[in-house]
């Protein structure tokens, strides 16, 4: 049997997204929900892996050890509420010059489909960005939109209706909500 995956995107989709991105340990904030909602993907069996985009560091505009903090901030707070996220793929390079590891391109999710040995047509990517949902289409995962950070401004992007079928969340209880639905039938 294969592995129940879901990826998510991190900014705009965990935690509140800022304009100049998460900067330090002081601006990450969890998006309310998010918790509730991933207790319930880990009640129903299913591994949570993050696949991010970390500019920011490839920038300059944050140091690796900071990004470090912030990760394992993430994580200490969210097993305080039972949730164990398996892997944190994170791409540090310069938007200017992107590798196959950054999204748009599908190299983080490559390597959380092997890693984890999972179907691309049965994993669901969850993400905010126009990004998210390319790198997502390449690899056939199931492609989930939520309308949190950047997700009302990739709503109207007209180059989503070449990525379809994506479903439209308005946040991230209602992605799982609809994943967890589509489990049961």
């Amino acid at each position: 049997m294969k592995t129940k995956l879901v990826l998510l995107d991190r900014d705009g989709v965990i935690n509140v997204d800022r304009p100049e991105s998460v900067r330090s340990l002081a601006e990450f904030e969890f998006i309310p929900g998010t918790f509730a909602a991933l207790q319930k993907l880990q009640g129903a069996g299913f591994k949570m892996a993050i696949v991010t985009n970390q500019g920011c560091v490839g920038r300059g505009d944050l140091s690796p050890e900071d990004l470090t903090e912030i990760h394992t901030h993430m994580e200490t707070e969210l097993k305080k509420q039972g949730i164990i996220l398996e892997m944190i793929y994170t791409c540090l390079d310069h938007p200017d010059h992107p590798t196959h590891r950054r999204k748009p391109n599908p190299g983080m999710l490559e390597e959380a489909i092997a890693h984890f040995g999972a179907d691309p047509r049965e994993t669901h990517m969850i993400g905010d960005h126009i990004r998210d949902l390319e790198a997502a289409y390449k690899i056939g995962c199931i492609r989930h939109l939520v309308l949190t950070g950047h997700g009302e401004k990739t709503l109207k992007n007209p180059a989503l209706e070449a990525l379809s079928p994506v479903l439209v969340h308005r946040d991230l209880e209602e992605a799982v909500e609809c994943i967890l639905t589509s489990v049961r039938e």
